[in-house]
C-alpha cells in the first residue's frame, strides 16, 4: 500500500489495459506492450481489466472469464511484469476473493452508492477506485469518500467518467476534476470511457475514439492525477467496448504529450 500510496501521489499516473479479459495470452500480451512503453517513458503503470462484465448492454455480449479463471490471469500479469493490478467487483462476496490477488478494486460507476459493496471493499485492506456515477454531480461523491473512511480505507481514487447528456451520450464536466480533488483523494479521468456512446448500437455500446486524445489533453490541463485508458491492440475486434478504445498503437505519442502537459500544470502547482 506504501508503494501505491507513491505512486499515485508523485507522478501522473496509468490505469490501462483491455476492458474485459479475452484470454490469457491477450492479457500478457497487452499487459507486456503497455508495460515496456511506460517503463520507457518513466510513467507509473496500473494493469486494468475486467474477470466479469456484469453491466453489458445485450444478454448476447461476452462478458469475460469468470471471477476465479479471471483471479488466475490476472495474479499472472501482476507476478510476470511486476505492475499493480486493478479489477472491478460487483457485490460484496467478490471483495475478499479478488483482493487476495489485485492491488485495487475497482467500483463500477452504476454501483458507486452501494454501501455494502464500498464497506465491503474498504474493509479488506487494498485501495479502491470508485467511478463516479454517470448520474452523480462531482460534488455529491463526498458521501461515497465518507463511506469508505467509515470502514477506514487508506487510498481511495475516485475516476470521472462522464456524465449521461441525453439519450446515448456522455459529457465530461472539466469542473469535476478540482471539485473532486478538494476531497483529498487523487483523481483519475476514464478517457475512454467519457467517450461512450451507451446503447448506441442497439444491443451494444458505440463510442467516439477519435477525440481520446483531446480528452486526455485537457484533462491533464486540469489537474488530474491518473489517466484510465481502455487500450487494446485492435478495436475492431475487441470483444468489449472496442469502439471507445485507444489502438495501442496511439498509446505511446499520447503518453508523452500528457507527461509534457502534466509537467506544466505541476510546476504551476496545479
Amino acid at each position: 500500500m506504501v508503494y501505491l500510496e507513491s505512486l499515485v501521489a508523485e507522478h501522473l499516473f496509468l490505469i490501462a489495459g483491455p476492458c474485459v479479459i479475452e484470454s490469457e495470452w491477450h492479457c500478457m500480451k497487452m499487459a507486456e506492450a503497455i508495460s515496456t512503453i511506460t517503463r520507457r517513458l518513466g510513467m507509473p503503470y496500473i494493469f486494468k481489466a475486467s474477470y466479469d462484465k456484469a453491466n453489458r448492454t445485450s444478454i448476447k455480449s461476452y462478458r469475460g472469464p469468470g471471477l476465479q479463471e479471471g483471479l488466475k490471469i490476472l495474479a499472472k500479469v501482476r507476478n510476470e511484469f511486476e505492475v499493480p493490478v486493478l479489477t472491478d467487483i460487483h457485490d460484496a462476496t467478490q471483495a475478499s476473493i479478488a483482493a487476495e490477488v489485485v492491488d485495487i478494486l475497482q467500483i463500477p460507476a452504476f454501483l458507486c452508492r452501494q454501501t455494502d459493496l464500498l464497506i465491503a471493499a474498504a474493509r479488506t485492506g487494498r485501495a479502491v477506485n470508485v467511478k463516479k456515477g454517470q448520474f452523480l454531480a462531482p460534488w455529491d461523491i463526498k458521501n461515497v469518500v465518507e463511506k469508505l473512511t467509515s470502514a477506514r480505507c487508506k487510498l481511495i481514487l475516485l475516476t470521472e467518467r462522464g456524465t449521461s447528456f441525453g439519450y446515448n451520450n456522455l459529457v465530461v464536466d472539466m469542473r469535476s476534476f478540482p471539485i473532486m480533488r478538494e476531497f483529498g483523494c487523487p483523481v483519475v479521468f476514464d478517457v475512454t470511457h467519457s467517450l461512450q456512446r451507451p446503447g448506441g448500437l442497439g444491443t451494444a455500446t458505440d463510442g467516439e475514439s477519435k477525440f481520446i486524445e483531446y480528452l486526455a489533453r485537457a484533462g491533464v490541463a486540469c489537474g488530474i492525477d491518473g489517466v484510465f485508458m481502455e487500450v487494446h491492440d485492435n478495436p475492431a475486434e475487441a470483444l468489449s467496448d472496442g469502439p471507445n478504445a485507444l489502438p495501442l498503437s496511439r498509446l505511446e505519442p499520447l503518453l508523452e504529450s500528457l507527461l509534457k502537459i502534466d509537467s506544466v500544470v505541476r510546476s504551476l502547482g496545479r
